[in-house]
């Protein structure tokens, strides 16, 4: 039985069964190669897979049923269409999730962007369709990029709102009309910007309330919440502008890292939505480690809710540029405009009343309105890397907080002080992480930028050609903000070994980039005039 390469990819999972020629091609790069109908059928078996599934052909099939295993395949709705071979019957492979295999990370099999999506929240075991859900895989196959990059972000936020109920003791509670009244004014009066606190409170836990939470899996959030998020999801994602590197697939990318640091920091049981399969650190102990981020659902909710709608309506400008003609958000806003008019619009859009049902997963007091509002504008506004002030105020509280020679001052060095930072430090780390994971995701992340960037030029919406000083500023970007960046993650003391991790690919991303980015300079403008040639 052969497995072509990557079957514990998270992906496509191709099998077929039979004899293969082996041997080694020989030149500059030799290497050992399997040939002959075996391989090529396992190929077929690839190119027409569905993530997180395995494909059989009818052989191999035949060989299972052959062996008593019949209850583990289900023939394949619809034939497949193989070049040379005509259709085809295959059938799929009906397991469960397998705890401990891990996703290959040797360079070639370095994952693309939407298996980083999956593999970030499945470190610990591959995450595989169950035999019994109801799950429908030639549906899949039909949805566009975007339906299951919004189904996969469902995926990610139901966890959190079952956590967040139980943390309440489990009750679903109507939003009553008290409530209903303060969402109407909560952040009124003023702008996203204004509403911008230092310092954002938390709210506590003790070990009592922790040790008598419910489990999460015994809470159902109900389908009427579960609807209202998938469509509140569908629309912000038709909110986003269809540019290069601004985009829902970009918030994705973000949501994915923003997951996989919480994971780290929420090394827990069971009792947290964003669980992992250590069962040696418990929700209590880990409460005070995450300075309060661990104990409370809401917060993590929050944060990975804004990595969502952070570029929401990104202009595929900067907001220096945006500010210069004068729009109508910048005459609203002043500056950070394009990531206050992403809070205001998302925002409003979760106030309405189709999502009534989801708000109450979300809160349930006014507390709990006003932590989430909170929580939601510092993590958007922490994506602004530009603005002098809000850089100036995170420099003065990171000297006071983290940094091993500051005076350390009862108010500032305080956990919800040191909570702020880390969310602060998580949602910058996670818009930039695509310079901070496999060379190719960044090469990747870095053309479309390019992209986005140049299109924005050619269009008079620039003042410079940004092709022009590309190469050395990115060698500037990894020295001077990534690096710093990557090692402040380090220093937080909460993020395990995600934090290394994200240090030595940026350093070698850095290095990669000094030696190859001249190159790709070329190929960047190359695609470009190509793309511009089609239109």
């Amino acid at each position: 039985m052969v497995f072509a390469q990557g079957l514990l990819r998270h992906i496509f999972h191709p099998e077929s069964s039979g004899q293969v020629a082996a041997g080694v091609i020989r030149g500059e790069r030799s290497r050992f190669q399997l040939f002959g109908e075996t391989m090529n059928t396992a190929a077929r078996m690839e190119s027409t897979s569905a993530r997180n599934r395995i494909q059989v052909s009818q052989i191999t099939a035949d060989l299972l049923v052959a062996s008593g295993l019949s209850a583990w395949i289900a023939p394949r709705k619809s034939k497949i269409f193989v070049k040379g071979k005509g259709e085809m019957q295959t059938y799929w492979v009906k397991i469960k999730a397998t705890k401990g295999l891990k996703p290959s990370k040797s360079k070639r099999d370095m994952p693309t962007l939407a298996e980083t999506i999956e593999m970030s929240g499945s470190s610990d075991h591959t995450s595989v369709v169950h035999a019994d859900d109801n799950f429908n895989l030639d549906d899949v196959e039909t949805m566009t990029k975007t339906e299951r990059l919004v189904e996969w972000n469902l995926e990610v936020l139901s966890p959190l709102l079952q956590q967040i109920i139980a943390s309440r003791g489990g009750d679903m509670v109507p939003i009553n009309s008290s409530l209903s009244k303060k969402e109407t004014t909560i952040g009124t009066g003023k702008t996203v910007l204004e509403e911008f606190v230092s310092i954002i409170p938390l709210k506590r836990f003790d070990a009592a309330e922790l040790s008598k939470r419910r489990k999460t899996m015994s809470i159902d959030i109900g389908e009427e919440a579960k609807t209202q998020l998938r469509n509140y999801l569908s629309n912000v994602a038709s909110m986003y502008q269809d540019n290069p590197f601004h985009n829902f697939e970009h918030a994705s990318h973000v949501t994915a890292s923003v997951k996989k640091l919480l994971t780290r920091i929420v090394k827990v049981n069971d009792g947290n939505g964003l669980r992992t399969s250590s069962d040696e650190i418990n929700l209590i102990d880990m409460a005070g480690h995450s300075y309060g981020i661990t104990s409370d659902p809401l917060t993590q909710f929050s944060v990975v809710f804004s990595a969502i709608i952070h570029d929401l309506d990104h202009p595929g400008v900067p907001n220096a540029q945006l500010v210069k003609e004068n729009t109508r958000n910048a005459q609203i806003f002043k500056k950070s405009v394009a990531e206050q008019n992403s809070v205001e619009l998302a925002w409003a859009m979760l106030m309405g009343k189709e999502y009534e049902a989801l708000r109450a997963c979300i809160f349930h007091t006014e507390d709990d309105l006003r932590r989430f509002r909170q929580l939601v504008v510092n993590t958007v506004m922490a994506t602004d890397i530009v603005d002098k002030e809000l850089q100036a105020l995170r420099k003065a509280r990171w000297e006071t907080a983290f940094a091993e020679t500051s005076v350390q001052d009862a108010s500032l060095s305080s956990d919800d002080c040191k909570a702020t930072i880390v969310i602060e430090h998580l949602i910058q780390a996670s818009d930039v992480s695509h310079t901070m994971q496999h060379w190719h995701i960044y090469r990747s992340w870095n053309e479309k930028f390019f992209l986005e960037c140049y299109s924005a030029y050619k269009a008079g919406r620039a003042d410079s050609d940004p092709s022009q000083n590309w190469y050395k500023g990115e060698i500037g970007f990894f020295d001077f903000y990534v690096i710093p960046l990557a090692k402040k993650l380090d220093n937080c003391g909460v993020f395990g070994v995600s934090s290394h991790e994200y240090l030595n690919y940026a350093q070698s991303n850095r290095d990669e980039w000094a030696r190859e980015g001249e190159r790709l300079m070329k190929e960047y403008l190359a695609k470009y005039e190509d793309m511009t040639t089609e239109e």
